[in-house]
């Protein structure tokens, strides 16, 4: 069983910057898809920033492409989301997932489809003002 733990977030202005950081526990050295998924007040759930902890293509909303940057720890288990240039559509709630561990060989093709990862974090609010 995988566990995520989410913390940054918050208040920011448009322009500004944050990060957001996802610690994972409950897995042995395995390759996954980990990353970021956002959710706005009647919007669906969308795919931000998603990459592979060890081999495959990452994948980045093109509503952030050159905003934001996903990147990880394999040290801490960590994955993080720089979030610059920040805009007012950028606010929401921002999760963390995880799909299933699979064996260090695989190469993973990161996908934006939120029925594709089991395992989620609890969430944490962004809100960008004008």
């Amino acid at each position: 069983q995988v566990q995520l733990v989410e913390s940054g977030g918050g208040s920011v202005e448009a322009g500004g910057s944050l990060r957001l950081s996802c610690t994972a526990s409950g897995y042995t050295y395995e390759n996954m898809c980990m990353g970021w998924f956002r959710q706005a007040p009647g919007k669906e759930r969308e795919g931000v920033a998603l990459l592979p902890t060890k081999r495959g293509t990452t994948y980045y909303a093109d509503s952030v492409k050159g905003r934001f940057t996903i990147s990880r720890d394999n040290a801490k288990n960590t994955v993080y989301l720089q979030m610059n240039s920040l805009k007012p559509e950028d606010t929401a709630m921002y999760y963390c997932a995880a799909d299933r561990p699979r064996p260090a060989k695989y190469y993973l093709d990161c996908g934006a489809a939120p029925a594709a990862y089991n395992y989620w974090g609890q969430g944490t609010q962004i809100t960008v003002s004008s």
